[in-house]
């Protein structure tokens, strides 16, 4: 079933010296996804993007600069893991898979993203977005939450009209550095079908994250996983099944995902959210 919205609505949020305004980004087709790295600001601060947005139409952004510099940065916790009956039982805790590069999030990214999906959530319906990021120095910089179209259901959700993601992705120059999604009734873990979809974001970029948001785990809320590499990487690449389905083990006895130690939540990254629903 769809999870379209039929209403567009635009929240604005604080900046450090002017309101959060709406903005526009064209979403003419695009062939691929351009790899490229970014002019982000070159003080010593680049945590705040006080840099130009262009302003294009259709597709509705909300931009914003967060000012909330009293909270200092934000580690990822590794809190005790909580596995369903429906996830692999082999994943762990963060692990050395291989020399990555560090990510940074906005404090407020997956908070928003919970409003935007509180519809579906309601109605236990999955919600996923795209996350587009920058590269600069070392670093990835998660500057964009795109929340495409797509169908969803209690235990898994599926975008369309990818070009349009792609288009997005391309115009602004940015990284397809990973997704974030709900589970609104289940647990926080990564799904046979979730495992998948990482690995798609991962042979594009090795440091691609997936973001669980689930708001009904006792245990934990969200938590930021990665496909161990080689082992989970190499038991996912020779997979060919679909749907909700067990996998094999690791050939090196790693689990096959792990919590991300290289994402730190930063309070003054600027990021937009462009939601390609309104027009569905």
């Amino acid at each position: 079933m769809s999870c379209g919205r039929s209403e567009n609505t635009t929240r604005k949020c604080r900046t450090r010296s002017t309101p959060g305004e709406t903005i526009y980004l064209h979403t003419a087709d695009a062939k691929k996804i351009t790899h490229y790295q970014a002019n982000l600001p070159t003080t010593m601060d680049r945590d705040i993007g006080a840099y130009p947005v262009k302003h294009h139409f259709p597709s509705p952004i909300v931009s914003w600069i967060e000012d909330l510099s009293s909270f200092g940065d934000v580690p990822f916790s590794h809190d005790t893991e909580y596995v369903d009956d429906q996830s692999t039982p082999s994943f762990g805790q963060s692990s050395a898979s291989s020399n990555l590069h560090d990510m940074q999030i906005s404090v407020r990214l997956t908070d928003e993203f919970m409003e935007l999906a509180k519809e579906n959530t309601s109605n236990n319906l999955e919600t996923c977005g795209i996350l587009g990021a920058s590269f600069r120095d070392g670093t990835y910089y998660v500057t964009t939450l795109i929340i495409p179209k797509q169908e969803g259901t209690a235990h898994s959700c599926q975008a369309s009209n990818e070009e349009e993601i792609h288009a997005v992705l391309s115009e602004q120059s940015l990284y397809p550095a990973g997704w974030i999604h709900t589970h609104p009734s289940q647990t926080c873990f990564l799904s046979s079908i979730d495992l998948h979809t990482q690995f798609s974001y991962q042979v594009m970029l090795p440091e691609a994250v997936a973001i669980v948001a689930a708001p009904t785990d006792p245990t934990r809320s969200y938590g930021i996983f990665r496909l161990t590499d080689p082992g989970g990487m190499d038991v996912l690449r020779e997979c060919s099944e679909s749907g909700f389905h067990t996998h094999r083990e690791t050939t090196d006895g790693s689990p096959i995902y792990e919590t991300c130690s290289n994402v730190h939540f930063k309070p003054n990254l600027r990021f937009e959210i462009v939601d390609l629903r309104s027009g569905a």
